[in-house]
């Protein structure tokens, strides 16, 4: 179309081109509402071809496991051994397994000797216990040519 025949040719020197004398399509009203207004009404079209998934849900995949890996210190043996232990022929036994913890890491310091039962356990750990009398009972089998542990399933 020519410029000449355009409607804002017409317009020209008016105060309002055509928007009206109040609101002169400023506000939210000119685009049909405010944020996602609309989309099962008048934006509908609209909602289909920029986003099409947004209604329903995908029920295809499982919701998430919560894993939670509880690990216990040597300096925590004093306060496990009140809650979880037993003396079992003159011997300190600390269940760790059965209180839920999988691994024994050897941070702090211990004074007294324990005999723990435990998945899992560190070098420094298994040092420390056999420093003051203890020992570690596991069914995991240590490398002796690294520090590494692994258990009997891999």
């Amino acid at each position: 179309m020519a410029t000449r025949l355009r409607k804002t040719r017409r317009l020209r020197g008016g105060r309002h081109m055509g928007w009206g004398q109040v609101g002169q399509h400023r506000a939210s009203g000119h685009k049909g509402g405010l944020g996602i207004t609309g989309m099962l009404k008048h934006h509908w079209s609209t909602t289909l071809k920029e986003d099409p998934d947004h209604y329903g849900h995908d029920s295809t995949k499982p919701p998430h496991p919560n894993i939670t890996k509880s690990w216990a210190s040597v300096r925590d043996l004093d306060d496990l051994f009140t809650k979880f232990g037993k003396e079992e022929g003159g011997k300190k036994v600390v269940d760790l397994e059965s209180a839920g913890y999988e691994k024994l890491l050897g941070g702090g310091k211990i004074a007294n000797a324990y005999s723990v039962k435990v998945k899992n356990f560190t070098a420094s750990a298994e040092e420390k216990l056999k420093a003051v009398g203890g020992e570690v009972l596991s069914a995991a089998k240590k490398k002796t040519d690294g520090d590494e542990v692994v258990t009997d399933n891999g």
